[in-house]
């Protein structure tokens, strides 16, 4: 896509962080917004901004890990402007530190039910009416550098952003295989300035809170705080969807240590231990 003025996008996890700072990027390009979010109050409150601004934008309150919420959310998006050019599969989550052994079945069904079929519900619902519409439209998938490496942290979150990696690829590559007029992205964003490690403020009976767990998330949000603002983010998604490049890396940086990881993948005789730098201050 070359032209983004007046075009249709669909944000998801639109209220905050990333998902944010991408429909601020959108509208100072004349787009109109379709912004979903499970927060509602979050949600109202940036739709109220954007009006204010004059953008022409509606919202509906969403779980992505709702198959059917996401259905109806293409359904509410294709009634509100009549087509759809950009899709952004954005919500996502993050649980608390673990060693992989010591998560519950309900928390690998939270982190996967959104991070993952979140973005299957997005590609599966609209991708086809997409398709259809036969204009020309992009897909991106809000993965992370935690989907191109990995460490010992989070497991559950670098599992579903590797799924995200490899879902994007086999996206990428069914839409050109089809000569589609579709083009597809995934964003691996490092050190961002958002909320996503009180991910739980949305989850239904999180499990409280060690005084380790407390002291371990404390450490991580002090990481986020002093990453790039969304916004630029943002940016870094438009130029990618008009340049047309698959993987948008928001700390280009950092990529040594994927070679890494790859370089150990040949060897072949143990993975490498890869950790996210400290943001510089």
């Amino acid at each position: 896509m070359k032209h983004l003025e007046g075009a249709v996008a669909v944000i998801t996890g639109a209220a905050s962080g990333i998902g944010r700072g991408t429909a601020q990027a959108f509208a100072e390009r004349g787009m109109r917004l379709v912004l979903a979010d499970i927060e509602p109050a979050a949600l109202h409150k940036v739709v109220a901004e954007f009006e204010a601004k004059g953008v022409s934008v509606v919202s509906s309150c969403v779980d992505v890990s709702d198959a059917n919420a996401v259905d109806s959310l293409a359904d509410f998006a294709y009634a509100s402007f009549g087509q759809v050019n950009v899709v952004c599969n954005n919500a996502g989550v993050i649980e608390n530190n673990l060693a992989i052994w010591e998560y519950s079945t309900d928390d690998w069904n939270w982190v996967l039910g959104i991070n993952l079929m979140g973005v299957a519900h997005g590609i599966r619902s609209f991708v086809p009416r997409m398709i259809d519409g036969g204009e020309p439209g992009h897909v991106v998938n809000t993965a992370s550098f935690g989907g191109l490496i990995c460490g010992s942290a989070t497991p559950i979150y670098i599992a579903s952003k590797h799924a995200v990696v490899a879902m994007s690829e086999s996206l990428y590559h069914d839409l050109k295989a089809r000569g589609s007029k579709l083009n597809a992205s995934v964003l691996c964003p490092g050190w961002v300035r958002t909320s996503i490690v009180e991910s739980d403020r949305n989850r239904n009976n999180a499990p409280p809170l060690s005084e380790k767990l407390s002291r371990t998330r404390q450490r991580f949000q002090q990481g986020v705080n002093t990453g790039i603002d969304p916004h630029e983010v943002g940016a870094m998604v438009v130029d990618g969807i008009i340049e047309e490049r698959f993987y948008l890396h928001t700390h280009p940086e950092w990529l040594d240590q994927v070679s890494a990881r790859f370089d150990a993948i040949k060897d072949g005789k143990s993975p490498a231990l890869c950790r996210i730098p400290n943001p510089k201050k």
